[in-house]
């Protein structure tokens, strides 16, 4: 495999995200895996699982694109609409004082918050935590390289 991921995202156009994400993973399956998909399980603390096999994947959807990684090692991505309003008082919850102190200096704090969101998103789909992890614990940098922009959206996709 040359790259440590495959990616592909796609718009909603009248689809749940959950179905856009489903048909994702597909056409990134067939694409890049040999054989059938195959079944998806639900592990432990509810991350999705494939039954077998090497690959591992994650999707997210926002209310209008839906985003897909798959990969051979545990891997977590989220996204966010770049303009998705948010409480920027949020940020004495979730970030840790690092963060806050990068969040307090940074030109679109709205931007900086998105940014350490959906990197804590993603690290916490990779290791099946979710949300339930947490959040303060954590020490990302908003010049993160995991951090993508797509179609609208900031995407974080997380592998270690």
């Amino acid at each position: 495999m040359s790259a440590p991921y495959y990616f592909a995202g796609c718009p909603l156009d009248g689809q749940s995200g959950h179905a856009a994400g489903r048909a994702l993973l597909a056409a990134l399956y067939a694409a890049h895996a040999d054989g059938p998909m195959p079944e998806i399980l639900t592990g432990p603390k509810g991350k999705p699982c494939f039954a077998h096999g090497p690959w591992h994947f994650s999707i997210t959807h926002t209310p209008r694109h839906a985003f897909c990684v798959l990969a051979r090692q545990p891997v977590g991505i989220d996204a966010e609409e770049l303009d998705r309003p948010i409480d920027l008082r949020l940020a004495d919850k979730i970030l840790s004082d690092g963060e806050l102190a990068q969040f307090a200096a940074a030109n679109d704090p709205r931007r900086a918050l998105l940014t350490f969101w959906v990197l804590k998103e993603a690290a916490g789909k990779r290791s099946g935590e979710g949300i339930g992890f947490h959040p303060r614990h954590t020490d990302f940098s908003l010049d993160d390289p995991r951090i993508q922009y797509h179609s609208g959206c900031i995407v974080a996709i997380v592998l270690s």
